[in-house]
């Protein structure tokens, strides 16, 4: 129960200093959760799994307990027509956010939850290491029915798939882009981009396709320090960061403090290379947080959506363009002299190369990818639903595939199982598209005011950074998803200037 605010003996000020101290509490408890992720993949030895699972409900208890406290409630009621300044408004209309959300959610049902989520990312190790599907199916059917309540808890009269996409709290909330806006962009791209990926594969066109993998292998440590030279040419704080290896990229942490993490192959460095480029995009984003705000929603990222515009930007608009191949290759050969003969033009054709067998995301060209995330939110939302049962993911999993992209997993690992996604998040791909559709008008955006192609040319990254730490970055969630975006572009969020930038792309690579 909150006191009414003509009742409370609580000032402004005070009410104020409140929100704010629970606001610390709640996000370091967040990020304290974010290094035992880190460390269980990273350095974690295996028979540490229960324990873990443990610790990380037991933070996510102590976090719904400050998002709900009783304090906090009557604060945010002394606030309500207070005279606040902007910053002030927009840290009480977050932490407002989260806590009529999270007080509409009985404890049983966060505990629930909480218990389900934390130890599932370990069940889900387990299965891809097993590549057995059922090995991990009741722990999704659990984490499936424990969001689902607590959606219908949220709102009882709304689509449960869109309360979970609207209404999260922390880290995985994707705030002010409404389903409306999602299932319009993901319409535009499934009915552009399966014709455009049939044209690529009907092309005749000859690209270098074996430019890294015809000159392998290509020995792990090297690759390690490659990498870090990488970060270094991007323009990472490394008295801010770190880069170790993990089975599956991420990249979390603070405006002080950053986990990077990549994978390694030795047929080519560019699993590893381009693991290591999105996860600097995630960690710019980080850094560019106004440090000032540590603990408070300025300095929290606007919602994953916009994150993850960050690390595609990079991604695929610096190190996915040839102006960048003609200024890394020379790094890239001092590690590994044996690339002396490739040319940037085929080092360009291969990291752009559109396979026929594109059955992993994270290594799926820009055409596919979207086509990855597509499948997987069908899948979410009929799992959602109640139109499709947990055991029956692998085979819907499989038809989806072969109608997108023509082709049939050949197990779980290379199915359902290869991202740990769902062992926490549902839903959990939108953002990766969101993403990608902002970067792009990001970019557009971009060169109205910079040589961008000359930049990275010359590899000259800080007016880069600088205009979207500008744009983007400092502003943390001092403005809405949608005001941030028509902010920094000028227009709401779109996917044409995906959808140009990609047939521009495409058309030149394959002759179409």
């Amino acid at each position: 129960m909150t006191a009414d605010s003509t009742e409370s003996q609580m000032s402004p000020e005070t009410a104020y200093d409140t929100v704010l101290e629970k606001s610390q509490r709640i996000l370091d408890l967040e990020k304290v959760d974010f290094l035992t992720r880190w460390d269980s993949d990273v350095m974690m030895p295996e028979g540490g799994a229960t324990a873990r699972a443990s610790q990380r409900s037991s933070l996510a208890a102590a976090q719904h307990r400050y998002r709900t406290d009783d304090d906090l409630g009557e604060a945010l009621e002394v606030l309500e027509g207070a005279e606040l300044t902007a910053d002030q408004a927009a840290i009480v209309r977050e932490v407002r956010r989260e806590y009529d959300i999270e007080t509409s959610v009985p404890e049983s049902v966060n505990e629930r939850l909480s218990s389900v989520t934390s130890g599932a990312h370990e069940d889900w190790k387990r299965a891809k290491e097993a590549d057995d599907w059922s090995m991990f199916a009741p722990k999704m059917a659990d984490v499936v029915d424990a969001w689902t309540t607590w959606a219908e808890h949220v709102d009882s009269e709304g689509d449960p798939f869109e309360t979970l996409w609207s209404k999260r709290s922390g880290y995985h909330g994707q705030r002010y882009i409404d389903l409306e806006t999602v299932d319009r962009i993901f319409d535009t791209l499934r009915e552009e981009l399966v014709p455009l990926i049939a044209e690529v594969h009907e092309s005749d066109a000859d690209l270098a396709t074996d430019a890294f993998t015809a000159n392998g292998p290509y020995d792990i440590g090297t690759q390690h320090e490659l990498c870090k030279e990488t970060l270094d040419l991007l323009g990472v704080d490394w008295s801010r960061a770190r880069l170790d290896t993990a089975p599956h990229p991420f990249s979390y942490g603070t405006q002080y403090d950053v986990r990077i993490t990549t994978r390694y192959s030795e047929e080519s460095p560019m699993t590893a290379l381009q693991g290591v480029v999105h996860e600097f995009g995630h960690t710019a984003y980080t850094h560019g947080l106004p440090q000032e705000h540590y603990g408070d929603p300025i300095g929290e990222p606007r919602g994953l959506g916009v994150h993850e515009s960050q690390s595609r930007f990079f991604e695929n608009h610096v190190a996915r363009s040839e102006p960048f191949w003609e200024f890394y290759l020379p790094t890239l050969r001092k590690q590994f002299p044996q690339l002396k003969d490739v040319t940037p033009r085929e080092t360009y054709e291969c990291v752009n190369q559109v396979l026929d067998d594109n059955y992993i995301r994270v290594e799926a060209d820009e055409l596919t990818y979207h086509m990855h995330i597509i499948l997987r939110t069908e899948i979410e939302r009929a799992l959602v639903a109640g139109d499709i049962g947990v055991d029956e993911v692998p085979e819907v999993w499989a038809d989806k595939m072969e109608d997108y992209l023509g082709i049939r997993p050949e197990s779980d690992s290379q199915g359902p199982l290869q991202d740990p996604h769902w062992a926490g998040q549902i839903p959990a791909f939108i953002t990766y598209t969101i993403g990608s559709v902002l970067a792009a008008q990001l970019d557009a955006a971009m060169r109205e005011d910079l040589d961008v192609d000359e930049l990275i040319r010359d590899g000259e990254f800080d007016p880069i950074h600088d205009w979207l730490e500008e744009r983007i970055q400092r502003h943390g969630q001092r403005y809405r998803t949608d005001e941030l975006i028509e902010r920094a572009t000028g227009e709401p969020l779109t996917a044409d200037y995906f959808l140009e930038y990609a047939r521009e792309k495409y058309g030149d690579l394959y002759d179409l």
